[in-house]
């Protein structure tokens, strides 16, 4: 397995294969600036320091990871590291175009590799798939469609992580991972009290540190011991462990796209942000008064309604003829009229200007309107906040962003959506009190920078004690001793720390051995995985029932693909288009424990990483179908 990138997630996803998959793992970093031929990078020393300090706490059996300098990762460079020879290469630099140059380089190298590919560019990633997988077929004619279906895999780290992100800060303690319509969404149960019984749910995917005796709890790492959370218990062992919170399974379930909207919706005239009600009440008035004339002209000389209008608008516009010996009451409405008609004429020049203000303005920032409430408050609009800004307006919830760089990657989607926005430093006072922390639901702090982070989140907790906090943390020890104290410190309020690399790291793992993840969803500090396979080829889940597949701490079956074979999609983790009026059947949830499982069933399961290792095992190369004699 080949891992080429210089950030967390590269040194997560090296460290997974290693100690978790147990594959041999050749880590490519480029060299950092400055450094000699004579001696190793720092950066890539730093990176294998930290990947022995972490295997040496797995397993001290494990081999370390081989590290490769490369300034330019071209063929040569991918050849010196043994692309000819590896089964799997993930590409997990942050820019999209090196990963690009990249993946194209190893498909002419190795046409078999398998490739996992970081990208931003959702839509890109796509054609590149395409593309490369085309590459495959005809490199290796006759090549097995369900190989080819794992042969390039295109992944974003953010995409990975905003669903939780976004869940922590809306909901708090749920997390949902949606794929191709189908929602698994997982909530956490605060311990009960004494004489209450918890709601087990669908099923119990962990036991959590909190306790009835406290409730605070002690938000474990992976290496945490009995203080860390219990992933996928048995029966015995949740009814054994009364009194601990739980994250159970609430529902699952199909949501498919709203059908889009026809050619005329949506194309009403937003007078309301036009126009002021100032000036809407202004025209209102004087439009009400033009036809209370046009009603009296009418009665008062007995014209048809549509003549008598017509005179009033003439009379307004001071376009009609002087009503010389006309009634007394013709001539008294005719200067009514144009009494009317100079009033008109300032009301429609400040609607003009009001109207052009706006359209001048629409490009701009907006600020955050006064008396807002209820909101969330997001640090950072750069990849990871982008993504869960989207997360946030797609679920409608009210947002409003801080962001110090003007520049930033996320500022225009903010601009397009109206989203409120401060630019500022957020550890300068004054920036969160424009946001309106004071009357905020969470706090989402999103930077790349952990004292950035920490330090919003202390001043946050200062102005109010029980706002709910949600931090991206890098370091797991760090981030272990932060939710501790805060959570010690503030016991009735929520914390939460998040590691994007954490989160995506899994999943990047688990395309590079050639399974189709779903999501992953944070229990406490460690990670639970959702992951879509077929039963064929596993002796521990073919020929069994549910209840027998199910393996305490490992994996457990939730859902059924009930679709035929050669109907099902050929991806659950695509987003599904539009026009799916003649989709196959879904996935059904509520599977019976006596249900037997054939070898063409595909299952969707919740599984820990090294349940999901286990599970799944070495796969081979991409091979061509077997021909017969």
């Amino acid at each position: 397995m080949i891992v080429c990138g210089d950030d967390a997630l590269a040194e997560r996803l090296a460290g997974e294969l290693a100690t978790v998959y147990r594959e041999r793992v050749t880590l490519v970093v480029p060299p950092a600036p400055g450094a000699g031929p004579a001696g190793r990078a720092p950066q890539a020393a730093t990176l294998l320091g930290r990947l022995q300090a972490a295997m040496s706490r797995t397993d001290a059996d494990l081999a370390a990871p081989r590290v490769v300098e490369a300034p330019v990762l071209d063929e040569a460079a991918l050849a010196g590291a043994g692309t000819r020879e590896a089964a799997a290469l993930a590409l997990v630099h942050d820019d999209d175009a090196t990963n690009i140059h990249a993946a194209l380089a190893a498909r002419r190298l190795n046409p078999r590799l398998r490739l996992v590919i970081r990208l931003y560019n959702r839509r890109l990633g796509q054609h590149l798939e395409e593309l490369l997988d085309q590459a495959a077929a005809l490199a290796v004619p006759g090549l097995d469609p369900e190989a080819l279906d794992t042969s390039t895999t295109i992944l974003s780290d953010a995409d990975t992580a905003a669903p939780a992100l976004a869940a922590t800060a809306v909901a708090g303690t749920s997390k949902v991972v949606q794929a191709d319509g189908l929602l698994l969404r997982a909530v956490e149960r605060t311990p009960p009290r004494p004489g209450e019984a918890a709601d087990p749910g669908l099923c119990t995917l962990a036991l959590l540190s909190s306790t009835t005796s406290d409730p605070a709890g002690a938000e474990g790492s992976d290496a945490s011991g009995r203080e860390g959370p219990t992933l996928l218990p048995d029966h015995d062992t949740v009814t054994a462990a009364t009194g601990r919170g739980t994250v159970v399974l609430e529902t699952i379930t199909h949501t498919g796209r709203t059908p889009p909207p026809g050619r005329l919706a949506g194309r009403g005239l937003p007078l309301g942000r036009l126009f002021s009600r100032r000036v809407r009440w202004s025209l209102a008035g004087l439009v009400t008064c033009v036809l209370g004339l046009a009603v009296a002209t009418w009665l008062t000389t007995d014209d048809h309604p549509l003549h008598a209008a017509y005179l009033t608008l003439l009379d307004l516009f001071a376009i009609g003829d002087p009503a010389l010996g006309e009634p007394t009451a013709r001539q008294v409405l005719q200067l009514l009229s144009g009494l009317a008609g100079l009033l008109l004429m300032p009301v429609l020049l400040a609607a003009v200007l009001e109207a052009l203000g706006t359209f001048r303005t629409a490009s701009a920032l907006r600020r955050p309107p006064r008396g807002l409430s209820g909101h969330v408050v997001l640090l950072g609009l750069g990849k990871i906040g982008t993504r869960v800004l989207s997360r946030l307006k797609e679920l409608g919830i009210p947002v409003v962003c801080v962001e110090e760089d003007p520049e930033a990657r996320g500022i225009p989607l903010a601009r397009r959506l109206r989203v409120p926005t401060v630019l500022g430093d957020v550890t300068q006072e004054g920036v969160l009190e424009a946001a309106g922390i004071h009357r905020a639901h969470a706090l989402l702090a999103l930077t790349s920078n952990d004292t950035t982070n920490l330090e919003a989140a202390l001043y946050a907790r200062s102005l109010r004690p029980d706002l709910r906090v949600a931090l991206r943390l890098y370091d797991d020890d760090f981030a272990t001793a932060v939710y501790r104290t805060l959570r010690a410190a503030h016991p009735r309020a929520l914390t939460r720390s998040r590691s994007v690399s954490t989160l995506a790291a899994p999943a990047f793992a688990g395309a590079m051995m050639g399974r189709q993840i779903l999501g992953a969803i944070p229990v406490e500090r460690r990670v639970l995985l959702f992951a879509a396979l077929k039963v064929a080829g596993h002796p521990q889940l073919e020929g069994r029932t549910i209840a027998e597949s199910f393996r305490p701490g490992g994996w457990r079956v939730i859902a059924l693909d009930t679709a035929e074979p050669d109907q099902r999609l050929p991806d659950l983790a695509a987003t599904p288009a539009h026009d799916d009026t003649d989709r196959p059947a879904g996935l059904v949830w509520d599977l019976h424990p006596g249900y037997v499982l054939r070898p063409q069933d595909r299952v969707v399961l919740a599984a820990t990483r090294q349940g999901l290792a286990e599970l799944l095992g070495r796969r081979p190369q991409l091979r061509a179908r077997p021909t017969d004699a």
